[in-house]
């Protein structure tokens, strides 16, 4: 099967240009595609993910992947489904940024010679001569066409700086300066990106009268429209020490039966057999579906044993156990504890809850229990010697928990 099928087969595409002509293209031999990833944190989050399986297929089937890290866009900041401007980061900070998600990149893709390549734009964009620039680059774009592009439209409302404005350009000279040096004739990435990546590949044609294409995946939405990725604690980090592999875990052990079929074409790289077989189970059979999509999604961000970890804690836990030693922890000093030990500040304080005024609504509902006995307290006080050596359960609704620790 041609991979565009393939991709198609496992509701990957959005959107792409010249289609047919890709298809050519692609029949031809090995095309070289590049993802942009921008540096604005020193991880990756569940919003990558998409991008980055799709990337990983491209060179499954034999395609030459560039993953570009965007030093140099990360000092402008993309206002791509932003209603605000983003926060000005420093160049330490991008350069400490680039190197965590360099580390977490090689978990998806082959880098080596002849294989996957690692860039950062900074290298190119960073000793840029403004006037040149402008005379080489920004003849070839329209102020009306670009305000047309829904990145810009949405901003317009609320204010778009000039700063941000110059984003698409700056991304655009990234593909051209990639087709120049590496042969790159194709750009991949998230669909909010259509009109970025557009430009870019409309500018390697005017300028050199080459083919170049764009293909965007969609977002991770639930069955419902409601985009994916956001968890108590915010957003879903691939960074263990930001979500946990519990965490992680149970976020996709939790999603709703409509979506499970979906999320196992998606995120996984099951045979599409296997995936249509666990889709079709239905009642509490459907469960069976969800801890497969739950550790193999786990798997690939945080290998097999911690996979095998998360999954023995969730079934303790939903067993009634409560004991096993893989459940998120939160340590506390003895001092702390007796500073102030309700019930609701340690439910925010672990991050079970957002907020001590959601712990007291939480509390107040009966969905809190400690060691498994449920509290409807507000001003339930948890002692040091309730903790004990062993520590003590805390647990919301039906599947958030959190065992407390005194520290040594």
């Amino acid at each position: 099967m041609h991979v565009l099928d393939m991709l198609k087969e496992r509701g990957f595409i959005a959107q792409t240009t010249f289609e047919e002509d890709l298809y050519k293209a692609m029949d031809k031999g090995p095309i070289t595609f590049y993802l942009g990833i921008d540096p604005t944190a020193d991880s990756l989050h569940v919003g990558h993910f998409m991008p980055i399986i799709m990337a990983s297929h491209l060179q499954k089937a034999g395609h030459r992947p560039i993953i570009l890290c965007g030093g140099g866009t990360a000092m402008i900041g993309d206002p791509s489904g932003k209603t605000d401007m983003r926060k000005m980061l420093t160049k330490e900070t991008i350069a400490s940024n680039v190197a965590a998600i360099q580390k977490q990149l090689s978990r998806f893709m082959e880098f080596g010679e002849g294989k996957a390549t690692m860039v950062n734009n900074g290298d190119w964009l960073l000793n840029l001569n403004y006037v040149d620039f402008l005379r080489e680059i920004g003849a070839h774009f329209s102020v009306n066409r670009m305000l047309t592009a829904e990145c810009y439209k949405r901003r317009m409302e609320t204010g778009l700086t000039f700063l941000e404005f110059n984003y698409m350009i700056m991304q655009s000279y990234d593909f051209l300066q990639l087709f120049k040096t590496h042969g790159c004739r194709l750009q991949i990435g998230g669909d909010d990106q259509w009109s970025n990546m557009l430009a870019g590949a409309d500018l390697i044609r005017r300028k050199e009268q080459e083919d170049a294409f764009a293909l965007t995946c969609k977002l991770i939405m639930t069955h419902d429209g409601k985009k994916m990725g956001k968890t108590e604690k915010g957003a879903l980090w691939l960074d263990p020490n930001r979500t946990s592999p519990y965490e992680f875990y149970q976020y996709w052990r939790n999603v709703a039966d409509q979506d499970v079929e979906r999320f196992l074409a998606l995120l996984t790289f099951l045979p599409m057999d296997e995936v249509r077989r666990l889709g079709a189970l239905e009642g509490a059979e459907i469960n069976e579906a969800k801890k497969v999509l739950a550790f193999e999604i786990t798997r690939m961000i945080h290998g097999e044993e911690e996979a095998k970890k998360a999954a023995e804690a969730a079934s303790a836990l939903f067993a009634g156990g409560g004991a096993s030693q893989n459940v998120p922890t939160f340590a506390l000093s003895a001092g702390e504890l007796a500073q102030d030990g309700r019930i609701t500040t340690l439910l925010a304080s672990c991050g079970l809850c957002k907020s001590r005024g959601e712990a007291r609504k939480m509390v107040e509902s009966g969905a809190v229990a400690v060691n498994e006995e449920k509290v409807s307290d507000i001003d339930f006080t948890i002692t040091a010697e309730m903790i004990g050596a062993d520590g003590l359960m805390l647990r919301k609704g039906k599947k958030g928990y959190c065992r407390l620790m005194l520290n040594a």
